[in-house]
């Protein structure tokens, strides 16, 4: 263990890049704010990550690295440095694991930077946690809790955390009501989200998603709301186009909303529908109850941190492979699970809510 300093006055927390990573880390950054309390407590986040941050009591402040616009390239680099070498930082936490990380907080003349010694950095940080193998075993949130207490500090509880604020959460409530519109008795919301970053491999099928809320329409009066980036308009355009009896109730939100407008509706939900993506571990984060698809990733390591999910899978021998594309191109772990058998899964979650 090599302890960070007592009482750094302010702090810079290099944040992962991707939705879920993020998310995975808020029980690490709430461990630094209670272990911290009277720092200045700073997030170093790329710009589509910034809304699981910006409404934290944990973080004071948010600075964009914007890599693709001012940021970019070696010259935006070392712009970044300079202007986090004049904000004065006395500490760099590193949940990131990259090299560049490393680098960027050294060549900040930030005195005290701790993080794993991952991608070959350990002689750039000063504070260096060895990574055990025994996380490998374990959910991710526990990998980045174990920085924290590589370096020093007392684990926080490991319950995620997400802020929406009650603006946003009166706007989703509205647009509900109007995709609802008059229709008299309990009408459940079920969000979908077919869509999936990392590539195919973890996308379940869009007719199988059509043919889910086929099932699940003849079972409830549900509204189907379809989440996604842009990249997932055409895949939402085929699952209402295979729906026969659903399409009227499917309203297509892919690409329509930013990221604090799609956590709203999330956590407006009464069952979220999920490959393993980003938008997964939101939902879990806001306790909203969700069945997890998953193929070739593994559910231990990075599926739904919640006691209201259920996992469904096939363990093939080839599962979970890791890989972004099928190797032997059938995506049998996606395609041999059954939409009969996630309707069940929903619809007992439907009874529980």
């Amino acid at each position: 263990m090599n302890p960070l300093p007592h009482h750094p006055q302010k702090i810079l927390i290099r944040s992962t890049n991707w939705i879920g990573d993020a998310i995975m880390t808020t029980p690490a950054v709430r461990t630094i704010r209670e272990n911290f309390p009277d720092s200045e407590i700073t997030m170093l986040v790329h710009p589509w990550v910034s809304d699981v941050f910006r409404f934290s009591p944990r973080v004071d402040q948010i600075i964009l690295y914007e890599k693709k616009g001012r940021h970019r390239g070696i010259r935006g680099f070392l712009q970044l440095a300079a202007e986090l070498r004049e904000k004065q930082f006395d500490c760099a936490i590193l949940l990131q694991n990259a090299f560049e990380a490393a680098l960027l907080t050294l060549l900040a003349g930030i005195p005290v930077r701790g993080g794993y010694t991952t991608d070959g950095r350990g002689l750039l940080l000063t504070h260096g946690v060895r990574r055990i193998n025994e996380l490998n075993k374990k959910h991710e949130v526990n990998y980045y809790q174990r920085i924290m207490q590589g370096l020093g500090c007392t684990p926080a509880p490991t319950e995620l955390e997400l802020y929406v604020p009650g603006d946003q959460i009166d706007q989703a409530k509205q647009k509900i009501s109007q995709y609802i519109g008059n229709t008299t008795g309990r009408v459940p919301v079920i969000g979908f989200n077919p869509g999936a970053a990392f590539g195919p491999a973890k996308r379940w099928p869009a007719e199988k998603f059509a043919d889910l809320a086929d099932r699940l329409a003849q079972k409830t009066h549900a509204v189907f709301l379809l989440f996604g980036s842009t990249a997932d308009k055409e895949t939402a355009a085929t699952i209402k186009n295979l729906a026969t009896i659903a399409a009227p109730q499917i309203i297509d939100l892919t690409g329509t909303t930013t990221l604090i407008e799609a956590m709203a509706l999330i956590g407006e939900c009464d069952v979220f529908v999920t490959n393993d993506s980003g938008l997964m571990h939101v939902a879990a984060a806001l306790h909203t109850p969700l069945v997890a698809i998953f193929g070739s990733t593994d559910h231990i390591a990075t599926g739904p941190f919640s006691d209201n999910a259920e996992v469904i899978r096939r363990p093939l021998p080839c599962s979970p492979c890791k890989k972004s594309q099928c190797p032997e191109k059938h995506f049998r772990c996606m395609r041999l699970i059954d939409s009969k058998e996630v309707c069940s899964a929903v619809l007992h979650m439907l009874k529980g809510s």
